[in-house]
């Protein structure tokens, strides 16, 4: 009876929950990107220098790193379904509204608020899945959910790069047309939140009195394991648990973002000679790869039950792969280890999330998750000027990517130590063993 309201609940949550927010996540990095297409274009209508441009991409950070803490906050006063519906109708109005801009001071303020506006909803997502999944199967619907993240860079930049190509159509610019269709989807996806996604599992009328009640205690029971529970979420941020996952995000974010930004330009290199929409193409196939990992990884630690070394290994093993590209004498072997790297990288994702939210559970989970989210946004700051930085010195890339290579490494080593089950968790288990 136990293990049929287990399949038949989890069926329920994977169908009416996951894709949806799929979609979500999905647009929001695609609105989140699409200034990096619209660029080929924009800058010279503005008169933007690459220094400018720089500061306009950067202005969304600075927001999203200051209200992301207090987004997840009152996010558990209001409610996720209520929150993450006025984040996603703001974001996708503030996204639409880039069409308008004619000066970069506009461009600027518009990016600040565009910042502001979606600040809190991947780590309120994040949270969300919390409140519904139970830990065994956690990180599977984590994988789920950030292969829509993934997912906008291999279909949502080139259809960005496709609606460039609406360049006059009613003498307006295709950049305008871009940022005006991309942030439509966001307002209707934002409404619809209000109708599809519960508060609350008590609140689903998908599911049946008794999956309620199993999920119910289920999930009490899980939280009940949590290390760091406290409510008042300012002191869970000093916490040592929080403080290490923070540190391991931030590591991994060299990874993510520091790869992520350099792909093309690290792969133009090796190739001088390939075409633009050969490097395009070479850019995307990783990321297939990271989608893969991502979930066999988080599949594999869910049915196992194992989370030290499905979260460490995998970022060690990045790092690893990436030294090797580096000194690689082929440039095929070279590409290969990139794959590698970039699927590693992303493959500790929904392990290190259902990790996270094991160890944290009620308002200090938000303030935390919001908390290491934002931590890790720093390495946007200033990784890149970093690695374009040792580029113009050095005319290689070799040196700042083996900065990126250690620093993959230490988070792994990080990871695997702080995944380790708590005290509290290894005494709750050994009193079911008893």
């Amino acid at each position: 009876m136990i293990m049929n309201l287990y399949s038949t609940t989890l069926r329920q949550l994977n169908k009416r929950i996951i894709p949806f927010i799929v979609i979500c996540y999905f647009v929001a990095n695609l609105d989140k990107t699409n200034i990096s297409i619209a660029a080929l274009q924009m800058n010279a209508d503005l008169g933007l220098s690459a220094s400018m441009y720089g500061l306009g991409v950067g202005m969304f950070y600075i927001s999203y790193i200051i209200f992301e803490i207090p987004s997840n906050v009152i996010m558990t006063k209001v409610g996720a379904r209520l929150w993450i519906a006025r984040i996603m109708i703001t974001w996708g109005i503030v996204s639409a509204g880039m069409s308008l801009v004619q000066t970069p001071t506009q461009l600027y303020v518009m990016r600040f608020l565009l910042g502001m506006a979606e600040a809190g909803f991947a780590p309120g997502i994040i949270w969300y899945i919390s409140c519904w999944f139970p830990k065994s199967n956690r990180a599977r619907a984590m994988s789920f959910f950030y292969m829509g993240s993934v997912m906008a860079s291999v279909i949502g930049l080139p259809l960005s790069g496709s609606l460039l190509n609406m360049h006059g159509l009613a003498d307006i610019a295709g950049w305008r047309w871009l940022f005006a269709l991309e942030g439509i989807p966001a307002i209707v996806l934002g409404i619809m939140v209000l109708r599809w996604l519960p508060q609350s599992p008590d609140q689903a009328a998908w599911l049946s009195p008794q999956q309620k009640s199993w999920l119910t205690r289920q999930l009490a029971q899980d939280n009940a394991g949590a290390e760091v529970s406290d409510h008042r979420w300012w002191r869970a941020l000093k916490d040592k648990t929080v403080l290490l996952l923070s540190l391991v995000w931030f590591l991994q974010a060299f990874g993510t973002i520091g790869i992520t930004l350099f792909l093309p330009l690290i792969i133009k290199s090796m190739a001088s000679d390939s075409s633009n929409l050969l490097v395009g193409v070479l850019s995307g196939i990783p990321f297939i790869f990271a989608c893969l990992f991502m979930y066999l990884n988080g599949r594999h630690s869910d049915t196992s039950g194992e989370r030290a070394l499905h979260m460490g290994l995998p970022l060690i093993l990045s790092g690893l792969a990436l030294a090797m590209a580096v000194w690689s004498p082929s440039q095929g072997l070279a590409y290969l280890l990139l794959i590698l790297t970039v699927g590693l990288n992303f493959a500790l994702t929904p392990v290190f999330w259902a990790v996270t939210t094991e160890k944290l559970a009620g308002v200090a989970a938000a303030a935390s998750i919001a908390f290491i989210n934002t931590i890790a946004n720093f390495v946007g700051l200033g990784l890149p000027p970093v690695l374009g930085r040792i580029k113009d010195l050095t005319n290689s890339y070799h040196s700042g990517l083996m900065i990126v290579a250690a620093a993959l490494v230490l988070g792994g080593i990080l990871g695997v130590i702080v995944a380790r089950p708590g005290r509290h968790q290894a005494a709750k288990g050994a009193a079911t063993r008893i």
